[in-house]
């Protein structure tokens, strides 16, 4: 017999009844059922009941063991009785009577429990990180990432993908974040770069003559955390084609992402098509350029109804160029009560409130001004309601409910000024009353395209234009549209892909031609000094025979992230760090020694 065991926790059925087996793992649960000792033993298979009762030679052994102790028993199995099946394992049938116990490893006291999901703080979760990966929920996340990466691998080859390794030391680039920089022993004074993405060298990679690139790519970002972002490193799904257009691009990232959401997704449905939705219509109708499309509402202007009324705040605001005022419609929101909770969560936002109108029932007539200009009058079955509706009168508010197409017990709000300064917090409302009001549909996966992103954008603070997206881009209308167009009209060959409101990926059309390249770092103040500078690898390679070429990278951590359902991504990456950017785990950052600062040549200044 094997060392350790002859199955594992998984193995056993009822037609191993009256085997003598070897097994080990942890000490998942014990429990003394007066005389008699059960064990859950667990490896990373499952869990197989094992028991000793007084008879048993192991029985003073078992006594002794204690949660998460790793210990290899040998016994018989027998079946359970059928009163206590458990349907819920493979094992539940069968229970392994000791015969004999080692134990392999004793535990101390454990800082966290393993047995159950119990809320722990993530510090000491993320500190203990080896006893958390042991809980069943994360266990599976764990398991889950590894089977999406190895799916996602054979849809790539599937469809002609060859996947190549590009280098993690390299050349500082600006890509939108901060570098991770790594001083150079050899080379005093100078530095690597951990790799942002592998944007040149999947791009000289297309250079080179190999077709179609991919790879399960480590990216190195010195930014700060969120919910959906760790901090550090994450993976990405990285390609490259040759000769591709956008829409090659859309035709062999469809079916791998829809593959793997319905390979994965436990039978929740997957968006049939994915529809494309310019950035600027995202931006209007959801306040966002990663919506969430399982909630039906959509904004809509309503600054005519606005302009010259009684409802002073808002015609004063559309006297300033480019201001406008933006309707949310909230079917089923129609309580003054839901109203004031709204207006209060904008408020906790930053902003001053959220006007509204809500719709009941009422009897009266509507009076308005027939196009051929006679008076209309009918009987209305419902009226407006709420400080705005009696500022704007009942023609007004009639018309902006036929708009936005509601009825009795439906509210709208309202959101005014520049777009750019109320538009966040219009795009947050929207999702907060698609939940509240239940018309987002949940268990379901929601893809779209975003395209016809801006190239370029001006800094609200400076005034200075800048990349709005990648700088890597092909404009739409090439070399003639950056030198006859605004530059804030351009628009790039721009994508996102986007799923329940998380933005999974960007990617773009690249731009192969270096006086194109020049023109468009020119109009963001880079001359062409700076960019042989930072870009010379490329730009070098471009000019001995660049084909059109074109990409995208989704990433790994949030297609997992929504396939498990998690919250938080440290919820499907092994070892993530904390909020701060620390393995408290292996204690990183650490300080250096004196030792290696000398070898680098290096010294710490501290900050004041």
């Amino acid at each position: 017999m094997h060392a350790y065991r002859s199955h594992t926790c998984a193995g056993l059925t009822r037609a191993d009844v009256g085997s003598r087996v070897r097994l080990s793992g942890w000490v998942h649960r014990r429990r003394d059922h007066g005389g008699v000792l059960f064990i859950d033993l667990r490896d990373h298979y499952g869990i197989t009941q094992v028991l000793a009762d007084s008879d048993s030679p192991a029985f003073a052994e078992v006594e002794k063991v204690r949660a998460e102790w790793v210990i290899r028993i040998d016994g018989v199995v027998k079946a359970r009785d059928p009163e206590l099946v458990n349907p819920k394992i493979p094992t539940g049938e069968i229970e392994v009577f000791i015969e004999a116990l080692e134990v392999l490893g004793a535990a101390e006291e454990l800082p966290l429990p393993v047995f159950g999901e119990v809320d722990y703080p993530e510090e000491t979760r993320l500190k203990y990180r080896f006893l958390d990966l042991r809980r069943e929920g994360l266990h599976a996340n764990i398991m889950l990432r590894s089977r999406v990466i190895r799916s996602l691998r054979a849809r790539m080859e599937a469809q002609g993908f060859t996947e190549f390794q590009t280098p993690i030391l390299t050349a500082s680039s600006p890509e939108g974040a901060r570098d991770f920089l790594v001083p150079s022993r050899l080379h005093p004074g100078k530095v690597y770069a951990l790799p942002q993405a592998p944007q040149q060298f999947k791009q000289l990679i297309m250079v080179a003559g190999f077709d179609r690139y991919f790879q399960i790519a480590p990216c190195f970002r010195d930014e700060d955390p969120r919910a959906d972002r760790s901090p550090g490193e994450f993976y990405q799904l990285d390609m490259e084609m040759s000769f591709a257009t956008q829409e090659d691009v859309f035709g062999v990232i469809e079916p791998v992402m829809r593959g793997i959401f319905e390979e994965f997704g436990g039978g929740r449905p997957v968006t049939a098509e994915f529809p494309r939705i310019a950035y600027r219509d995202a931006m209007r109708k959801y306040g966002t350029d990663k919506p969430d499309l399982r909630n039906p509402i959509e904004m809509q202007v309503v600054s005519e109804h606005f302009a010259g009324s009684g409802f002073k705040i808002f015609a004063s605001l559309l006297e300033v160029e480019g201001n406008e005022i933006r309707a949310i419609p909230a079917p089923g929101g129609g309580s003054r009560k839901f109203c004031d909770r709204m207006n209060a969560f904008a408020q906790g936002e930053g902003l001053p409130g959220m006007g509204y109108i809500f719709w009941r029932p009422a009897g009266g007539e509507i009076k308005r001004i027939s196009k051929e200009g006679a008076l209309e009058v009918e009987d209305s079955e419902v009226e407006a309601a709420g400080p705005i509706a009696k500022a704007l009168g009942p023609e007004r508010t009639e018309a902006i409910r036929v708009q936005l197409g509601l009825g009795e017990g439906d509210a709208a709000f309202f959101l005014g000024g520049a777009p750019s300064d109320f538009q966040p917090v219009a795009g947050r409302a929207r999702n907060v009353i698609g939940r509240e009001l239940g018309l987002t549909v949940e268990d379901r996966f929601d893809f779209a395209w975003i395209v016809d992103f801006p190239m370029y954008e001006r800094d609200p603070e400076t005034g200075r234009l800048d990349f709005s997206h990648n700088p890597f881009s092909m404009p739409q209308g090439g070399l003639e549209a950056l030198g006859a167009q605004d530059p804030l009209e351009v628009l790039g060959y721009q994508y996102d892909i986007v799923c329940n409101g998380v933005e999974l990926s960007s990617g773009a059309v690249r731009n192969h031609r270096p006086e194109i390249m020049y023109e468009a770092f020119r109009i963001v103040g880079y001359d062409r000094h700076y960019v042989d500078a930072h870009f010379g690898g490329m730009l070098s390679a471009f000019r001995y025979g660049a084909p059109p070429h074109a990409g995208i990278a989704p990433g790994i951590d949030r297609i997992v992230m929504l396939l498990a359902g998690a919250e938080n991504i440290r919820e499907v990456i092994m070892f993530p760090m904390n909020q701060r950017a620390e393995d408290l785990m292996m204690g990183a950052p650490s300080e250096p020694t004196n030792e290696q600062l000398r070898e680098l040549g290096l010294r710490v200044v501290a900050k004041t």
